[in-house]
């Protein structure tokens, strides 16, 4: 039997103004349905064990956790071992309500960028006011990181999540090491 790994292994950069790391297998479950619901709003908060959040934010802690992703959808996160378990759980819950929940674990890959300079790498790249005034710890975006789709948020002090498709793994790396090279700080925030 194979060893499941996450697209890039865990791969690290720390010789820049912040550090980029792929955190490995992340169980990601996208929920779609009406917010609304309370069977919808249960089967969420059920599996991530944490409340929901308000629109345009992320609640996460740990592996688990709920990210906003747009009127009708939320992306569960949980244990990459746990994402059948949680299926099953999230059926039984969501049998009256009209509601879809797929597993999309191994079509994503997950990025910690951290580092007092986290912020200002990131700005680079994505059309978003990352300014401390305008973006706050907990906030979620879905965006464009330069050519690719990527969504992200401020998961701690100095420290962004960001998930992108898995086929985009590598260069999402790549333009995050670019971004912060040594001595590329624009000094902004």
């Amino acid at each position: 039997m194979s060893n499941i790994v996450s697209a890039l292994n865990q791969a690290t950069y720390t010789g820049g103004i912040a550090e980029v790391r792929e955190i490995g297998l992340q169980g990601m479950i996208t929920l779609r349905g009406d917010m609304s619901s309370a069977a919808v709003k249960s089967a969420a908060t059920g599996v991530a064990g944490v409340d929901m959040p308000a629109p345009n934010h992320a609640n996460c802690v740990g592996q688990r956790g709920i990210c906003w992703m747009s009127p009708d959808e939320l992306l569960v996160l949980c244990p990459y071992e746990t994402v059948a378990d949680s299926l099953v759980k999230m059926r039984k819950s969501l049998a009256k309500a009209h509601a879809l929940k797929v597993d999309v674990s191994d079509a994503r890959a997950v990025f910690d960028l951290s580092g007092p300079n986290a912020r200002e790498v990131l700005a680079k790249l994505v059309p978003v006011d990352l300014s401390p005034a305008a973006f706050k710890e907990g906030m979620f975006r879905r965006s464009r990181m330069a050519q690719i789709p990527a969504a992200f948020w401020l998961h701690a002090p100095d420290t962004f999540r960001i998930i992108t498709f898995r086929s985009n793994a590598q260069y999402a790396f790549d333009l995050l090491k670019v971004a912060a090279q040594p001595g590329s700080e624009v000094g902004y925030f």
